[in-house]
């Protein structure tokens, strides 16, 4: 199905942050579940501890990887494993993702067999096999005040938020989406060449949202593609109990709005792209 370029046909980046457990998951979920042999696994793991590093030394030698002392977001992670790579096609997982058997196959054909396509999502998945929503139209600034405030509990607020997270959609056939969440996403290295990586200037929130946006202003297509499933342990960012959980969550809410401002800002003037 499948040739060997002069490169490397499939690079697969893992990207991490102060969760072994769950990254091992993800990575033996990826061993046990490609048939691509012509591939390369890359992680890239932020504010790594010693349980992260002796777990990529003792179980995963043959892997590259990448960790850091701090924090840098998930942009510097992800340009750090691109230098690195070779294949012609990019998979970028979140650390917190377990792969289907077949899923990564999927998503590679899907993107090679349609050049116009320079980004594909899978659907996403609890655990429980429930949907996870995992594609979006553009935010606009209403967005934001709906999702952080008791607005959002109004009906039309209610309506709005609703055609963001595209529940008019039933998420069971291929479509062409504003933007895909950045926890699985098969990028062919050439869209990535001609548009470019993740914006540095985000370290938490909206990395996804802006390179969507920029691959549809360069002519490539965003397609959600549901034949393609793997599972999500999402939510993690504010786990804890009580006071802890509480303000933590207030510090991602607070991150979550400054992202937007910078993408406001960024985008002030400009038309969401159009597509079909």
């Amino acid at each position: 199905m499948f040739h060997v370029s002069c490169f490397m046909l499939l690079s697969i980046i893992i990207t991490s942050y102060k969760n072994p457990e769950l990254l091992k998951v993800c990575i033996d979920s990826v061993k046990r579940n490609i048939a691509i042999t012509d591939c390369e696994i890359i992680v890239s793991d932020s504010e790594t501890g010693e349980d992260t590093e002796m777990l990529m030394r003792e179980n995963f030698p043959e892997i590259k990887f990448f960790p850091f002392d701090e924090n840098v977001g998930l942009a510097r992670l992800v340009e750090v494993a691109y230098e690195t790579s070779r294949g012609d096609y990019l998979l970028f997982l979140n650390g917190d993702v377990i792969v289907k058997k077949g899923s990564i196959e999927k998503l590679l054909e899907y993107v090679r067999d349609n050049p116009s396509v320079g980004m594909a999502g899978p659907q996403l998945l609890n655990f429980n096999e429930s949907l996870q929503f995992s594609c979006y139209r553009f935010y606009e600034p209403m967005t934001i005040v709906y999702r952080r405030t008791f607005l959002g509990k109004l009906g039309f607020a209610q309506k709005h938020l609703d055609s963001f997270l595209m529940k008019d959609f039933d998420h069971k056939s291929i479509r062409e989406v504003d933007w895909l969440m950045g926890s699985a996403l098969m990028i062919r290295r050439k869209a990535i060449e001609k548009v470019g990586l993740m914006d540095l200037r985000y370290k938490l929130y909206f990395e996804d949202t802006d390179w969507c946006r920029r691959f549809w202003e360069k002519g490539y297509k965003v397609v959600y593609n549901p034949e393609s499933q793997m599972y999500h342990y999402h939510g993690r960012g504010s786990a804890g109990q009580g006071v802890l959980k509480t303000l933590l969550s207030k510090k991602l809410a607070w991150v979550h709005i400054l992202s937007a401002l910078k993408y406001f800002w960024k985008y002030l003037g400009k038309p969401a792209p159009k597509h079909s």
